[in-house]
């Protein structure tokens, strides 16, 4: 049986696996599912179509499945789908998705969310990403595997952040930031390679090499985007697993919405 806190308030209808604990004061409503292993910390408050994941740990007064900010939202039966393995810190709030896109609001897993952080309507975040304290998320923004946002920092709505790109501290971030790299500054600009961060998640120094060179063609060698996009294509098969990178950050900027920051 689940360990729920004579307090909490957990609708009958809530669909709660024997080895959730929810802690004092929690409230769940009647459409929430939740996964084995998963803690809900004191106050927390769990509503709407929300789907939890396994293990997750979500510290107290954080407002999950609220209905989106958004004001032409009407209702619809939207959804909040959250993975496995996260951590979710005080006072976030994350919201249902809007049937602008497809009705969700998706949370990957293995994500280590700080306090504070919104995560609004129809963003889509991958796995293994760092959200610092206080970051916003505006809605339809994704978020790729890796990233990492710097504390204080706003995203703006449909703007798309690359895999393993770092976002510094206290950013404005209003176009979308490719794979791989790191954008900080007021206004935002790209900086660099993001090197400390693939190395810790072991890229091999002739992918690093790699990706050094693509940025260099897309930042530093004054080409068109076309014609950067073109020289990065003819790069496939020069380094054992470059390949993927590659196939990255092209997949990333055909589908940029926003036009990629400077």
């Amino acid at each position: 049986m689940a360990q729920i806190h004579p307090t909490a308030i957990v609708d009958p209808a809530a669909e709660i696996d024997a080895q959730v604990t929810i802690g004092p004061y929690a409230v769940i409503g009647p459409q929430v599912r939740i996964g084995a292993g998963t803690t809900v910390g004191p106050h927390t408050v769990i509503e709407g179509r929300t789907t939890i994941g396994r293990d997750n740990r979500i510290f107290q007064f954080a407002s999950i499945g609220a209905v989106s900010q958004d004001m032409s939202y009407g209702g619809e039966p939207t959804q909040l789908v959250i993975g496995d393995r996260n951590t979710i810190r005080e006072f976030c709030t994350l919201n249902l998705g809007t049937m602008k896109e497809e009705g969700v609001t998706r949370i990957g897993s293995d994500n280590w969310i700080m306090a504070y952080v919104h995560v609004a309507h129809d963003v889509v975040l991958g796995d293994h990403t760092v959200l610092a304290n206080n970051a916003t998320l505006a809605g339809h923004v994704r978020v790729g595997d890796w990233a990492v946002i710097g504390g204080l920092s706003g995203v703006h709505q449909f703007v798309h952040i690359g895999a393993h790109a770092m976002i510094g501290f206290q950013a404005h971030v209003a176009q979308d930031v490719p794979p791989f790299m790191t954008a900080d500054g007021h206004p935002l600009a790209l900086r660099a390679v993001n090197l400390t961060g693939l190395k810790r998640r072991g890229f091999t120094p002739e992918r690093l090499a790699l990706i050094r060179r693509m940025h260099k063609l897309l930042y530093r060698d004054g080409l068109t985007l076309e014609a950067a996009v073109a020289a990065i294509g003819a790069l496939r098969g020069s380094v054992p697993g470059g390949d993927a990178d590659i196939d990255t950050l092209l997949a990333f900027l055909a589908s940029a919405q926003r036009g990629i920051v400077r």
